[in-house]
């Protein structure tokens, strides 16, 4: 790396820092990404990432990352508390997986064919200097360096915060229990948290072979002994029998509709988790953070500061908001709401809300098909909490 300051320093190579990584490799701009060995705790996680949405063919979205998916499917499947299934068909749609190695090992191909450094190293520190800031003490100097690392999670008064916790096994089955074709997005038949939701996922790739995952909302975090106990209750009343494990997963995912602060160091612009881009009511980030990322590198390549577009609208993260005072409060039986969503509106309209692509009318016919007593007791919690701020 020469002495000539860097136009930009990505800092990550999550979710974030490889969506934006891939795109900025196309601008012409002098960057380079740091992240941490795989040797740091600091390192990037292996992750499952899942997105949806219009398309078919064996290329098809997310952004440039549609001929690394993994898995694709055209249905879903709904399970509620007491076992009714809703089988729904996706159309069009897909509901497509990807494995964050091979977004990674691609995004690091893509940056070595540009030439762009990839350092191997945990950034401590980012420190303003004269021209702009330093990645690390008397490190190299960049004009702006975009910062995609965790934050600490932002509580404020009459604010809500919950978290998104999960254990999965990647799992070889005994016998073929498991329908290639669908996708069960939420299996209700779990006990319910106070305060939260609690659900089984199961992203099937054979018969015999799937993601199973145990998710949870709530305040609060469980030990590994209870992920793993309430996982396997799950997958035994699900009735997939023996299961060999072939690999884990777990994670802590923010869902809050408090605000995100801007870095203190200037010309460092958070990115990613930490600027917001995780939907609140939800903890999807995968899809917002490719329009992000598509909006950020044009920023770049036509000059403009290397400032990313809000991540959700305000409309949406209003309906979020009262969501989670409305779940955390107990004044909305989230799994009652989440089923009576997807039993009682289009899937494409309740995946687009997911997503935060719906536009008023749908989020309307959402709301409208909503229990209305309790979701008038949510506006109201959170009209309580928002009170607390003045």
């Amino acid at each position: 790396m020469s002495d000539a300051p860097l136009d930009l320093a990505v800092v990550g190579l999550g979710a974030a820092g490889a969506s934006l990584a891939h795109r900025l490799a196309g601008t012409g701009a002098r960057f380079a990404v740091w992240e941490a060995p795989a040797s740091s705790a600091a390192r990037t996680q292996e992750r499952t990432w899942c997105t949806w949405g219009p398309g078919a063919g064996p290329d098809a979205g997310p952004g440039p990352f549609g001929p690394l998916v993994a898995a694709r499917w055209s249905r879903l499947r709904v399970v509620a508390p007491g076992g009714a299934v809703l089988h729904l068909d996706l159309g069009g749609w897909r509901y497509r997986m990807l494995r964050s190695t091979d977004v990674e090992r691609a995004v690091r191909a893509r940056l070595a064919a540009a030439g762009v450094p990839l350092v191997e190293a945990v950034v401590d520190e980012l420190v303003p200097a004269p021209g702009g800031v330093r990645v690390g003490v008397g490190g190299p100097l960049a004009r702006a360096v975009l910062d995609t690392r965790p934050v600490p999670l932002p509580r404020a008064p009459g604010t809500t915060t919950l978290l998104q916790h999960f254990l999965g096994h990647r799992v070889r089955a005994a016998r073929p229990v498991f329908d290639p074709g669908a996708v069960t997005l939420m299996d209700f038949r779990v006990p319910q948290p106070a305060g939260g939701v609690a659900f089984g996922y199961v992203l099937p790739t054979s018969e015999r072979e799937a993601l199973v995952e145990y998710t949870e909302f709530s305040a609060g975090l469980l030990t590994g002994a209870q992920y793993r106990e309430r996982l396997d209750a799950w997958t035994e009343r699900a009735g997939f029998g023996a299961l060999e494990v072939l690999g884990t997963e777990h994670g802590v995912i923010p869902m809050t509709d408090a605000s995100f602060p801007g870095s203190d160091v200037p010309g460092v612009v958070r990115f990613g988790a930490a600027a917001g881009a995780v939907r609140p009511s939800t903890g999807y980030a995968f899809s917002v953070l490719q329009r992000q990322a598509d909006a950020l590198a044009a920023r770049v390549a036509a000059g403009a500061p290397p400032v990313p577009p809000r991540p959700h609208g305000r409309r949406h993260l209003l309906m979020d908001a009262v969501l989670l005072a409305g779940i955390a409060s107990g004044r909305l039986d989230g799994a009652a709401v989440l089923w009576r969503l997807f039993e009682r509106n289009p899937v494409q309209r309740v995946l687009g809300f997911l997503d935060g692509a719906t536009g008023p009318a749908d989020d309307v016919r959402l709301m409208a098909s909503s229990p209305r007593v309790p979701m008038l007791g949510a506006v109201a919690e959170l009209g309580r909490r928002r009170a607390l701020r003045r």
